[in-house]
């Protein structure tokens, strides 16, 4: 058979191939979008569990079945972030905002205060933070400033991060920010002082 003679597909063939191709294609950009839309929505119902927060200083759930609260408020004036912080820096808590380690300093009390975020949603700004920097960390008693002082790549299998008496602001994400795969070993750490 001449090439030019090859049997061309019945019209409704194709048409089920091209809606096929197209569902497809729509539920992978649906699949890809999710995760920064959740975040999205995530960010305006924690602003209103914050709010119920500064007003009465409860512990407001931003949803019924939220097994977190918003404890505190980080601003990055700078590179134009305000995000509320959640209890706890474990997976559930992570999927919708930074996340307060529990085992350091209270956010806006002496010692060192340790925060999470993903390095994809909440924390990709860390990318772009400097030294000098500072840092705004807004609690129920009130707002403290942090200043940029170090900027360091860690290997969490090796390292890990002291919570000491010093009195700090740690900001930690994964590294690198560009990452294929989830869950590696190198950690991203930004250390700030009180000013």
């Amino acid at each position: 058979m001449h090439p030019r003679d090859k049997e061309v597909p019945p019209p409704a063939r194709r048409r089920w191939l091209g809606r096929g191709l197209m569902l497809a294609a729509l539920a992978l950009g649906g699949h890809a979008a999710w995760l920064p839309a959740k975040a999205l929505l995530a960010q305006q119902l924690l602003d209103q569990a914050w709010t119920g927060r500064v007003a009465d200083g409860g512990a407001h759930r931003p949803w019924p079945w939220a097994d977190t609260h918003p404890v505190a408020r980080l601003h990055a004036p700078r590179l134009g972030v305000s995000q509320v912080v959640l209890a706890g820096d474990a997976g559930r808590p992570l999927a919708f905002g930074p996340g307060w380690a529990e085992s350091s300093a209270v956010p806006g009390a002496p010692g060192t205060t340790i925060i999470s975020g993903h390095r994809d949603t909440h924390f990709a700004w860390l990318r772009d933070v400097r030294d000098g920097d500072w840092v705004s960390l807004e609690t129920g008693d009130g707002l403290r400033r942090y200043r940029v002082t170090a900027r360091d790549v860690v290997d969490s299998r090796t390292t890990r991060i002291a919570t000491s008496g010093t009195d700090q602001l740690v900001l930690v994400t994964c590294w690198p920010f560009d990452a294929t795969a989830p869950r590696g070993p190198l950690r991203y750490v930004v250390t700030l002082a009180p000013m």
